[in-house]
C-alpha cells in the first residue's frame, strides 16, 4: 500500500478534487490523501487476484433470473384494504376529481 499513497502527493489530491468538482479545504488534503491511498491499495489487492480461469462478464443481460410461480398468497382481502379508505364506492377508493 505504500506505493499507492506515495503516488498521491498533495498536488495530485488537489487535482483529483478539482476534476471531481469537489471543493477541498487545505486542512482536508491530508485526510483525502489517506483515503485515496487506501482505495488505491484495495485496487492493488484486487490486481493480485488470479482470474485466469474466469471469463469476463460483458453484460448481465445473458444472466437468467430465478423465477418463482406467480401465485396470490394474500389476496381476497378487499374489506381489510378498504377499511382505511376515507371514501369508497363499492370495492373502490373514491378520490376527488382533480382534472376538469
Amino acid at each position: 500500500m505504500a506505493s499507492a499513497s506515495a503516488a498521491l502527493d498533495p498536488a495530485a489530491v488537489r487535482r483529483i478534487a478539482r476534476l471531481a468538482r469537489i471543493r477541498l479545504a487545505d486542512e482536508d488534503v491530508a485526510q483525502l490523501q489517506s483515503e485515496l491511498g487506501a482505495i488505491l491499495g484495495w485496487i492493488e489487492q484486487l490486481n493480485e487476484v488470479d482470474v485466469s480461469g474466469v471469463d469476463p462478464l460483458a453484460s448481465v443481460g445473458s444472466a437468467t433470473l430465478a423465477l418463482r410461480e406467480d401465485v396470490v398468497t394474500d389476496g381476497d382481502q378487499t374489506e381489510a384494504v378498504l377499511a382505511n379508505a376515507p371514501a369508497r364506492s363499492g370495492p373502490f377508493y373514491t378520490v376527488p376529481k382533480v382534472v376538469e
